[in-house]
């Protein structure tokens, strides 16, 4: 049976919102958490972005449910070596029911520290190798590697789980996918592209789990859901590389009035509508995607959990 998980949103929430979704995300029947890695969020509107590994070490004391982050990229802002420590903790927090979501990002987030954006090539190249650096550490032997991109000297990582950190390896263009299918431990997109599931499972990828998120809108009037939905996450109907190669949020504010609410009104279920809310789902579902995560994005939390333990939930499972 497909999985249905809920999608913590770190651009749009602090991180005491966060727990407290997921503490209602378990009690309303979710079956696990995804959690996205940011530095900045995509429009200032959405106006957070706490340090996931914080929030994951809250999250562990505060549910059972497993938890993957969606995705964090191990290349550029963040060493892959202190990636593999924090992966290893967060594990350990978990009691293993973690898996570390590997991307090979955007500049909104990678380049803070001043470095240069590179290729998708070059960007790609940096995600296998910090992949590579990254279960090395977790055998937890002393490593020392001297790669194209990285350099580790005489590491180990003490605090380990019982079994290495599932890598799941994000993907959405044919590059991306097929190394997801070549080295991931699984695949995580954020469309219901059937295509590009086949194209991970043709690459490597075989039966492997694939995860996808995706967003919605409950509220009881869906005129209203809809104006939320494209204020706070209009960013989502930029076309082509947009979302890989804007700096900043202002870039994407100032992009995102060309998106019309009809894109939107397309990919992100609004109103109180339960079947419309599941049909979402089902699309995912149905391009041969094993697990789903879903976010709400407005207000009306009270709404949204109790119409998905009542009448979604139980609807996509049976």
């Amino acid at each position: 049976m497909a999985k249905i998980g809920y999608f913590l949103s770190s651009e749009q929430f602090g991180p005491k919102e966060l727990v407290e979704q997921a503490k209602r995300a378990e009690d309303a029947g979710f079956d696990a958490l995804w959690i996205s890695d940011h530095f900045h969020p995509w429009l200032g509107e959405q106006g957070q972005s706490p340090f996931v590994w914080g929030v994951i070490g809250a999250l562990s004391e505060a549910t059972s449910l497993p938890v993957s982050t969606a995705v964090t990229c191990p290349t550029m802002r963040t060493h892959p070596a202190i990636i593999a420590q924090a992966a290893a903790t967060a594990a350990v927090q978990l009691d293993g029911k973690f898996v570390l979501g590997v991307g090979s990002g955007e500049a909104l987030n990678e380049h803070i520290l001043g470095d240069p954006w590179p290729s998708v090539g070059v960007r790609l190249e940096m995600l296998e190798e910090a992949v590579d650096v990254i279960r090395l550490l977790h055998r937890g032997e002393e490593v020392s590697h001297h790669g194209l991109h990285y350099e580790v000297q005489d590491a180990r990582i003490y605090t380990l789980p019982s079994e290495p950190v599932p890598i799941y390896v994000s993907g959405f263009g044919p590059q991306a996918v097929t190394l997801a299918g070549r080295i991931g431990d699984g695949y995580t997109l954020a469309m219901p592209d059937g295509e590009l599931v086949k194209t991970f499972r043709d690459s490597g990828g075989g039966d492997k789990p694939v995860q996808a998120g995706t967003k919605v809108n409950w509220d009881a009037d869906a005129d209203a859901a809809l104006d939320t939905a494209h204020r706070l996450w209009g960013n989502e109907g930029l076309p082509g590389q947009t979302a890989q190669i804007l700096p900043r949020p202002q870039d994407f504010e100032a992009l995102t009035p060309l998106v019309p609410k009809s894109t939107i009104a397309e990919s992100i279920a609004c109103g109180p509508d339960p079947d419309k809310h599941a049909a979402q789902v089902r699309s995912y579902l149905d391009a041969d995607i094993d697990e789903v995560y879903v976010q709400q994005i407005g207000p009306d939390l009270d709404g949204f959990f109790s119409t998905w333990a009542r009448d979604v939930l139980p609807q996509l499972r049976r």
